[in-house]
């Protein structure tokens, strides 16, 4: 395997000496800007043979680097040993940024290449602005995909289905409407051209499942006062969804002829664009049409409305179901010596559980199944190679979520198997306090995530503890388990909370080679109340599963964190004890709900 991504980055170096190229940048990334991508584009991977889901590769002659997160330090490092790729922990003090790095190791007139249908306007303007004060120049059409990865898997043609109104709780025409009035209003648009996929399945309410995990479709969107066109291979669509589109004033046109459909837009069509969330090829290729502004429909895609969040709680309910007869399992098996329980069969045991709900229609994302050190790193995802066996003495942290067409599931529980240590239960406590504080907090309208965020983290840093990556992130309604615009986090995000947005709250501690400890639930954001100094806002806990309760240590907890506590299992208790089958299900429920 290290031998392979020696050759391909040596195939790499060939094309970009062919034209020229002294540095290539290799994003983690689409023409749609997405987290999650289809195998087509996933060339960084390709390249370096790492799999997190976030990192962008970095090559010279000379040398092959890749940024990547806190999430994804420990895993890197595991990947990237023996290619002669150098792992950059990206957010740390002393690494620099790609473009200092890049001015620091290129010379004045050479040229760095990139793929402008991969990298955002946003990305290579701040790039090429940081390059040319050292001489140095960028070019944005330096595609070597195809050349260098003979057996590339093809665009995705899986079919298009409609999510039905009753579940979306408004029409695609509504939103359209909306979107080009709200676009008018705030920055003077006739139109919206849309890249980002989840955008364009929220604005005409089709899914797919050309994305893993994600049930979005490939393709681009242009709205406009004069009709909306959306940019399609014919391929996926049915006859059905076809008079569908239709029927909600959207034409459609090939895919593959973006930029040619976007050259023949009128002159003088004032179109808005988003410029982190639309690649430089698109952007360049609308001109003078563009309008780069923030575009609304994020924002009113992240406020869930009253249909969905009644979907959402309902949703949440059933997905508690499969969680207590999965955790009955792990339980179960974690004990059985003559049948060992290993990381992969407890994500094998959730998506049983879960696919039993006829509503069940994937997995939001890849389990994380992490037990013991495996917890220690935030992304896990087990193989065969990593796959551990489950036995007393330690933690098992469980990250998992499902689709449903009436919502998204995502959460995270640590639980003991066997008796914990007293450090673990201090340990898990600690998170906890944060979490209970954050899902308590009221505060006024206005307040953004990066200004609740040492809620999370208070009790942590009181003890010279602390974890790197965010605390909540925007979830979508049967969309992306990871949407904005709000986020929960350390650096500032300009977005306010408001209410109907979905969002995690999951601090975690994570001591590498001991064990890794997350707790995640999630929060809608609702008024609490309206006083003479404004309106204020709060949290209500939608996700319904026990944590364990021989992991609290009640001596470091204030009376009300054991209340709060209480309460969430009451909730939890008389929430899914109607909707249990047997007599078994039950007790175990009550068991784990008891009061601590």
């Amino acid at each position: 395997m290290k031998e392979d991504i020696i050759g391909r980055l040596n195939a790499l170096r060939q094309q970009m000496a062919a034209r020229n190229i002294a540095a290539t940048v290799i994003p983690q990334g689409d023409p749609h800007q997405s987290e999650y991508i289809s195998d087509h584009w996933q060339l960084r991977r390709f390249l370096s043979g790492f799999t997190g889901s976030a990192g962008t590769l970095v090559v010279t002659a000379e040398n092959a680097l890749l940024w990547t997160d806190s999430r994804y330090f420990l895993q890197a490092g595991i990947q990237l040993d023996g290619s002669g790729i150098t792992l950059m922990k990206d957010g740390l003090e002393d690494t620099p940024s790609i473009a200092a790095w890049l001015c620091h190791n290129v010379h004045a007139g050479d040229t760095v290449g990139i793929d402008g249908m991969v990298n955002s306007a946003t990305e290579t303007a701040a790039l090429a602005a940081a390059l040319e004060k050292e001489g140095i120049n960028l070019v944005a059409d330096f595609d070597a995909a195809d050349e260098i990865w003979p057996d590339r898997p093809a665009l995705p043609v899986c079919p298009v289905t409609i999510h039905d109104d009753s579940f979306a709780g408004k029409s695609a025409k509504d939103k359209i409407a909306d979107m080009l009035a709200l676009a008018a209003r705030d920055e003077h648009a006739d139109a919206i051209f849309i890249s980002a996929l989840d955008e364009i399945a929220w604005m005409l309410n089709i899914r797919s499942t050309d994305v893993r995990y994600n049930p979005v479709v490939t393709s681009f969107l242009y709205i406009s006062r004069n009709g909306s066109t959306l940019l399609i291979d014919s391929a996926k669509l049915t006859p059905e969804v076809s008079d569908y589109l239709a029927g909600q004033g959207v034409a459609t046109a090939p895919y593959a002829d973006v930029r040619k459909f976007i050259e023949a837009i009128p002159e003088g069509t004032r179109v808005l664009v988003e410029p982190h969330r639309n690649a430089v090829a698109i952007v360049n290729a609308l001109g003078s049409r563009a309008i780069l502004g923030t575009s609304p429909i994020a924002l009113a895609k992240s406020c869930k409305n009253d249909t969905q969040i009644a979907g959402i709680r309902r949703a949440m309910a059933r997905d508690g179901v499969a969680m207590v007869r999965s955790l009955m399992e792990i339980q179960r098996r974690s004990q059985d010596e003559s049948n060992p329980l290993t990381e992969l069969e407890v994500a094998k045991i959730l998506l049983h559980y879960r696919s039993a709900d006829p509503m069940f229609r994937d997995e939001s994302f890849g389990t994380i199944a992490g037990f013991g050190p495996h917890g220690a790193i935030v992304h896990y995802e087990a193989d065969e190679q990593s796959n551990a066996v489950i036995r007393n003495g330690n933690l098992l942290l469980i990250d998992s979520g499902a689709q449903y067409p009436d919502g998204t599931t995502d959460l995270t529980r640590t639980i003991s198997i066997g008796e914990p240590t007293p450090e673990q239960k201090r340990d898990f406590t600690l998170v906890m306090k944060g979490h209970i504080a954050l899902g308590t907090a009221i505060f006024p309208a206005g307040t953004t995530g990066h200004q609740l965020d040492v809620l999370a983290r208070h009790f942590l840093w009181n003890e010279g503890l602390n974890y790197l990556h965010g605390t909540g992130h925007g979830v979508g309604f049967f969309l992306n388990v990871h949407e904005g615009p709000q986020s929960i986090r350390l650096n500032h995000v300009p977005t306010p909370l408001m209410p109907g947005m979905l969002t995690s709250n999951e601090p975690g501690l994570y001591r590498e080679n001991v064990h890794g400890i997350r707790c995640e639930n999630l929060v809608l954001c609702i008024p609490a109340m309206t006083t003479e100094f404004g309106r204020f806002l709060k949290f209500e806990t939608v996700t319904l599963c026990p944590f364990d309760i021989k992991l609290f240590d009640k001596a470091i907890m204030t009376d009300a964190e054991i209340a709060w506590v209480n309460d969430y299992h009451k909730t939890v208790r008389e929430t899914l004890l109607p909707l249990l089958a047997t007599d078994e299900e039950r007790n175990w429920l009550i068991a784990a709900t008891a009061n601590i």
